[in-house]
């Protein structure tokens, strides 16, 4: 089976009034908790920040530039389903519960990890 990422950009649910948040919130929780019941759910979340840390190949660490794009992930799931049709499928209702597009992305698997 193959992995996807299913993700949405930073400010994406930015139009959702503060009244509904919670609404929405259970909406994608129950979407994952489906998610986990088809054992295709793998992991999940938002990002809190838009900074990174960066770790050099000789170990210094720096803060990363804050990106100047506003095309940087919100939040994602990555899920484990046969095809890419049910990974759309599996978007199609992460976007209606989250009130936002998302984007599916194949991932590589590593035969290491």
């Amino acid at each position: 089976m193959t992995r996807y990422l299913i993700s949405f950009d930073d400010g994406a649910m930015a139009h959702i009034p503060d009244d509904d948040l919670a609404v929405v919130g259970e909406a994608a929780h129950a979407v994952v908790r489906q998610a986990k019941d088809a054992g295709v759910w793998i992991h999940g979340g938002g990002v809190r920040q838009q900074r990174a840390s960066i770790v050099g190949t000789n170990g210094v660490v720096s803060q990363g530039p804050t990106p100047e794009t506003k095309a940087v992930i919100g939040g994602f799931s990555v899920i484990q389903v046969p095809t890419r049709e049910e990974a759309l499928k599996w978007a199609a209702k992460i976007a209606v519960a989250c009130r936002c597009a998302q984007e599916v992305r194949e991932l590589v698997d590593d035969p290491e990890a």
